[in-house]
């Protein structure tokens, strides 16, 4: 078996009010993630989710524990750059409500993550219209987002997460506000990056997106009750 790509052992999480009262939301959690799975999360609302794909996607750093991402140990990284770093070598981000900028096309949407990647402008570019062209948009690459349907600012987003060529994909409830072809047609994309290799990492609480997924890592109350869990239509 390959090693994970992906191996949190008693990771624990909190935040804190301004009034300087602690607010626990992880609470030792262990995870394990392999290359090419296409793993959704799921649980109620407040169980930890967003702060578990949070510490994935290295936008926070965990409080307590362990976590190695491709086999580095990165539970020191603490500060924003290095967590910056980290992130823009290795995750890919989508997210329900796309984060696009209005006033800039699909074609610098998706290339402006890979300036912070270090990519050259001509090269970002190149890729970037490829991008589209894979998420069958390449002849849209000069609309802005108001100028799209919400499926299509949805794969402009998916683009954008591929700029980099991450090894790994986190995506936020990606087609919560989709209508279910369109929904159909996103997940239809996210299918094919596990088949190119990326490993596809996605919170819902959509049963049937949830369905499509190898496997279901199912939390309640900052602990993780099932790490293999299924569902059936």
């Amino acid at each position: 078996m390959k090693d994970p790509i992906i191996k949190m052992q008693n990771v624990h999480k909190s935040y804190y009010l301004s009034n300087k009262m602690e607010v626990p939301v992880l609470h030792g959690v262990d995870v394990e993630i392999y290359p090419q799975e296409f793993v959704a999360i799921m649980g109620e609302s407040g169980g930890g989710k967003s702060t578990l794909m949070n510490i994935i996607g290295c936008l926070t750093p965990a409080d307590k524990g362990s976590y190695f991402l491709s086999g580095e140990d990165i539970a020191h990284a603490k500060d924003d750059y290095t967590l910056a770093f980290i992130r823009n070598r290795k995750v890919g981000f989508v997210f329900q409500q796309f984060n696009l900028l209005n006033k800039m096309s699909a074609l610098h949407n998706v290339a402006l993550p890979g300036a912070y990647g270090g990519l050259e402008k001509s090269e970002r570019n190149k890729r970037a219209q490829g991008l589209l062209d894979q998420v069958g948009l390449g002849d849209r690459s000069h609309h802005k987002p108001t100028e799209l349907s919400g499926g299509q600012q949805q794969r402009v987003s998916i683009a954008r997460s591929m700029i980099n060529d991450p090894d790994i994909i986190l995506a936020d409830e990606p087609t919560g506000a989709l209508d279910s072809q369109t929904g159909k047609e996103v997940l239809d994309i996210f299918l094919g990056l596990k088949k190119k290799g990326k490993t596809v990492i996605m919170v819902t609480h959509d049963r049937k997106v949830a369905s499509l997924a190898d496997r279901i890592i199912f939390m309640k109350d900052g602990k993780v009750l099932d790490s293999d869990y299924k569902i059936s239509l």
